[in-house]
């Protein structure tokens, strides 16, 4: 059998003539960069997600970036976030000439543990950026700096709790678009207003720059795309949700699962971006997935302080522990809301043939 990590297209299938009328809409009205198309989209993600106002920018990336952007995050700042995540995180820091300064994992919730991340700040921290990793909602710290949530595998977990929440529409997240596209949420209409200015190259109106912004532009026919499916958000998210449940009974149930192999706690909020187990001989078992036809993905093999591109900071090995464990430990199995029940189970019970070849 294969089971692919992902599978768009049986997602998009069912939705392809409705996709491909918004798509002959914007086509028709000759508005490509932002206009009508991104204004209904941002209104209706906002509604959908319960949050004073949604800006459409061109990735999850530049959601974060923007965010610190508009925060005056720059030269000589610190920023405190986790090493236990995808590059966006972090890099966003690096190119405002800010220092990224990391705290160690909860090792249970893969997400930055509050109570290192509190013991790291000092005079030059200016902003703080949790994950909600794979889809977990994260516990944020009890700082005084503005918090911006990196939740670009997390939309709908929870709400804006921090000065503003960032998302990611590339195709794998659980509203993708076709190609890159991201938005950032906020209840602050202020700091919404500096967004929308800065993702144009600072300008308001059209060619009065009142601040060095970038082009961060939703592109319009993504937010036509994205409206189709957004009606469908709750319902993948709800399969997500039962195909993570069905995990865990077909591990309970079969034999040659090893004690050591943990499966990622359902907690209010997850919405199964990714479903991440510890697997003992992780990537010999990997291995043996994909010879046997089950995709899976390391996230993420490196952790952020030991990438060659940040040796600069001067972290060591052994730095962050829970982390760096991490990294040689995870896996994630298919999850998406087409999934079914035949193939979990034949995910499952080649894991165990694995172990059970091995005891």
């Amino acid at each position: 059998m294969q089971v692919p990590l992902l599978d768009v297209k049986v997602q998009n299938s069912p939705l392809r003539e409705a996709i491909l009328t918004a798509i002959a809409r914007v086509v028709d009205g000759g508005a490509f960069i932002l206009g009508p198309e991104v204004e209904a989209f941002e209104h209706e993600l906002a509604t959908a997600l319960g949050v004073r106002r949604a800006v459409g920018v061109s990735s999850g990336t530049d959601a974060l970036l923007v965010a610190l952007m508009a925060l005056g995050v720059g030269a000589g700042d610190e920023v405190v976030t986790t090493p236990f995540s995808f590059y966006a995180t972090v890099g966003c820091i690096a190119r405002l000439g800010a220092r990224p300064v990391f705290a160690d994992i909860d090792p249970a919730s893969f997400n930055l543990d509050p109570h290192a991340a509190a013991a790291v700040f000092g005079a030059k921290s200016r902003a703080i950026i949790p994950v909600h990793l794979f889809g977990r909602p994260a516990t944020l710290p009890a700082v005084t700096v503005p918090v911006v949530e990196d939740a670009a595998q997390a939309i709908g977990a929870c709400k804006v709790a921090g000065i503003a929440s960032c998302l990611s529409f590339f195709p794998s997240k659980n509203l993708g678009a076709f190609g890159d596209g991201g938005a950032l949420l906020t209840d602050d209409d202020g700091f919404a207003d500096q967004v929308a200015i800065l993702r144009a190259h600072g300008s308001r109106p059209k060619y009065i720059h009142h601040k060095v912004g970038g082009n961060f532009r939703l592109d319009a026919l993504q937010a036509a795309i994205l409206r189709v499916k957004l009606a469908s958000l709750s319902h993948w998210t709800a399969r997500r949700r039962a195909n993570a449940e069905r995990y865990r009974r077909l591990f309970a149930a079969t034999v040659g699962i090893p004690s050591d192999l943990i499966l990622p706690a359902d907690v209010p909020g997850h919405i199964y971006n990714q479903f991440v187990i510890r697997a003992p001989l992780r990537d010999g078992l990997r291995e043996f997935l994909t010879k046997n036809g089950v995709g899976t993905e390391v996230y993420y093999p490196l952790a952020l302080h030991l990438q060659p591109c940040f040796v600069e900071l001067g972290y060591k090995q052994g730095a962050f522990p829970h982390a760096e464990r991490a990294t040689q430990e995870v896996l994630a199995l298919p999850i998406y809301a087409e999934l079914t029940e035949t193939q979990q189970a034949y995910v499952v019970e080649q894991i165990a043939a694995f172990y059970r070849q091995r005891s």
